[in-house]
């Protein structure tokens, strides 16, 4: 079938309109038509050239549709579901999955080419063929994926803001809960609240931290951020280190959250400076360029002081326990989804969209198909 979406066609070159064809689900494969796509700043990675992926290819990874057909063996899901893509699959048998750290299954080793699981690529472009990003390809109308990338929903679940439980909703919040260990009465600075660090936010507050710090340039950002339970805001880390001590009557912030938009050894750096005595640092932010060096620390303080540095894909969430989990405290009024959405964009308006992130005017926009 045909269908429209959103290419880059090499390294360094804006997305482009295109009509493309979807081939059959195979074994294990699923067609879905999205509804809704998420512009998380991984897409932006992605037309730098920094995410390693197989150009041309079709852009997002974060989003939610319905399943137009299956392929043969496949028992999870069935025409007209609802589902949610997991830009990390998680087949439930490799180590990883069995020992409980599926944002880490070995499905994942293509999902910067997009090749799917069975070695077929979903999609063509004048007779090429190419992948979707993350496996996904939530940019075009249309796209095939594996079963194991896709949570199925409810029907009466909103697709809209059900599509930033994709990626940055359970990234963020997972960073603090997961990966950070947040505990009851600590401590915490997120540094920087755009989509995924207000979530970190979130989790930070539902963990049950005493404080938590806000750190942003952007004031429109800072100011949503207090909507979501921070406590405190910082224009910049070095504010929020002497904040952090300030609250926390000389100790220092027991975790930290990176979610920058791109990270690099100034912002770590100063990250650090926030830490007290047996505090985490959690990575959550990308390098722009994947060769570039983004942690630059002195040996001793780590050692002396305990510090811990924690990498965070996904938050460390399993998609299919925490997506389901995540949606549950939605519809409980324990997790604010709806607000996050600050602008809505058509396919045609993708580039103005991502202008609007650089600048600093969304929290999440979202591209609405159909």
């Amino acid at each position: 079938m045909e269908t429209q979406g959103a290419v880059l066609r090499g390294a360094g070159q804006d997305y482009e309109l295109v009509t493309l064809e979807v081939g059959d689900p195979g074994p294990g494969e699923v067609l879905l038509e999205m509804a809704f796509a998420g512009l998380c700043h991984s897409d932006e990675h992605l037309r730098h050239a920094n995410a390693g992926g197989r150009y041309p290819i079709v852009g997002g990874h974060e989003g939610s549709g319905t399943v137009l057909a299956v392929g043969p063996g496949v028992s999870r899901l069935q025409p007209g579901d609802h589902v949610i893509t997991s830009f990390l699959p998680a087949c439930g048998h490799c180590r990883w999955c069995a020992t409980g750290r599926s944002n880490l299954c070995d499905l994942g080793a293509t999902i910067a080419t997009g090749q799917l699981p069975g070695g077929t690529w979903p999609f063509r472009l004048d007779g090429e063929p190419l992948g979707g990003f993350c496996m996904v390809g939530a940019f075009a109308r249309h796209t095939l994926v594996s079963e194991f990338s896709c949570v199925r929903i409810e029907p009466w679940v909103a697709l809209d803001t059900a599509a930033l439980l994709s990626c940055s909703v359970p990234t963020g919040w997972g960073s603090a809960v997961y990966a950070g260990g947040v505990r009851p009465g600590d401590t915490v600075v997120v540094v920087g609240v755009g989509g995924v660090g207000v979530n970190a936010v979130q989790g930070a507050v539902h963990a049950g931290a005493q404080h938590v710090v806000a750190v942003d340039p952007v004031a429109f950002k800072r100011e949503f951020a207090t909507r979501l339970g921070a406590t405190h805001t910082a224009e910049d880390a070095r504010t929020a280190a002497g904040l952090a001590r300030e609250l926390s009557r000389g100790t220092g912030a027991d975790v930290v959250v990176l979610a920058t938009g791109a990270l690099d050894v100034e912002t770590t750096s100063g990250a650090v400076r926030c830490l007290g005595k047996g505090g985490t640092l959690v990575l959550t932010a990308l390098a722009d360029l994947p060769t570039e060096v983004t942690v630059s620390l002195l040996g001793n303080p780590l050692t002396v002081f305990e510090h811990r540095v924690q990498g965070a894909l996904f938050g460390s969430c399993n998609p299919f326990r925490d997506i389901p989990a995540l949606l549950r405290l939605h519809e409980e009024g324990r997790l604010e989804l709806d607000a996050l959405i600050t602008r809505r964009y058509t396919l045609d308006q993708l580039a103005q969209g991502y202008r609007d992130q650089a600048a600093g005017e969304t929290i999440r926009g979202v591209l609405v198909h159909g």
